[in-house]
């Protein structure tokens, strides 16, 4: 709103001519002296600097750290707000957990030890104080691929990534060859390898598929006898005889999703 302006003052009538002359004798001095002393410059805000964009590397950016409200140890069997808590960031990051439903069990347990992975902590499958950081910093894996749909099984992590143009969608726990040797079907020496490479699923068998080492739930064959498929046991360390082990839940995930299907590329490295 604009200031009112007052009225003229009025002038009295007893108010001389002289006087009037003086009035406005003064009123140009004091306008001259105005005049000869130069008015400070408004001041200015300083230009703001152009924004400069990083350089792209290609690389997927690091999770944004966040408060993930977990400040206690947490385990196996354990149940509540907490574990709820854990449960949404784990999935928030991309790790495999199942269902959020507040119960610490298997699948929570492979995603921490997942997580623990990517970290580079220790693989105990607990949140403790190291845990709690790398959830905290959001650690995360990245991607060797950039473009496709892919599967990739990283061998020095122990993890599987669903990849989609380069970014990690979903990270799983995985188990892959041991590098012990065992004796094959044919009663030669072999070593429990996963080879490096670049493959694709051939075969599936939506089932437990009987082998000679034991049935594999729902195998996605992509090399030879190699698979990914669902095992009762996914140990936080190498442990198959050269498949990718995942658990149960975890396999009948990939299938629902489509994740592993006929033709699907996976990368071994």
């Amino acid at each position: 709103m604009a200031t009112p302006v007052s009225p003229p003052a009025r002038i009295p009538a007893s108010f001389s001519a002289r006087s009037a002359l003086i009035a406005v004798a003064t009123a140009g001095v004091l306008a001259v002296g105005t005049a000869l002393v130069p008015a400070p410059a408004p001041a200015t805000a300083a230009p703001s600097a152009p924004a400069v964009s990083a350089p792209s590397t290609g690389a997927p950016a690091p999770a944004a750290p966040a408060e993930t409200g977990v400040t206690e140890d947490l385990r196996s069997g354990d149940s509540g707000s907490q574990v709820t808590a854990l449960q949404e960031r784990l999935s928030e990051l991309g790790y495999w957990v199942g269902a959020v439903d507040g119960e610490f069990g298997l699948h929570t347990e492979h995603a921490v030890i997942a997580l623990q992975k990517a970290a580079g902590i220790g693989r105990d499958g607990i949140v403790g104080p190291n845990t709690r950081e790398a959830l905290d910093e959001g650690a995360v894996p990245s991607a060797t691929t950039s473009e496709g749909s892919v599967v990739e099984i990283d061998l020095d992590n122990q993890l599987l990534l669903v990849v989609s143009d380069g970014e990690v969608q979903s990270t799983i726990h995985t188990s892959t060859g041991s590098g012990d040797t065992y004796e094959g079907d044919d009663g030669s020496e072999r070593i429990a390898t996963t080879p490096t490479g670049t493959y694709q699923v051939f075969r599936e068998v939506d089932s437990w598929d009987p082998g000679p080492y034991g049935a594999l739930y729902k195998p996605k064959y992509f090399n030879g006898g190699i698979a990914v498929h669902g095992y009762p046991s996914v140990p936080a360390q190498p442990a198959s005889k050269g498949c990718a082990r995942v658990s149960l839940g975890a396999m009948d995930w990939l299938w629902d999703n489509g994740h592993l299907d006929v033709h699907t590329t996976v990368v071994v490295h």
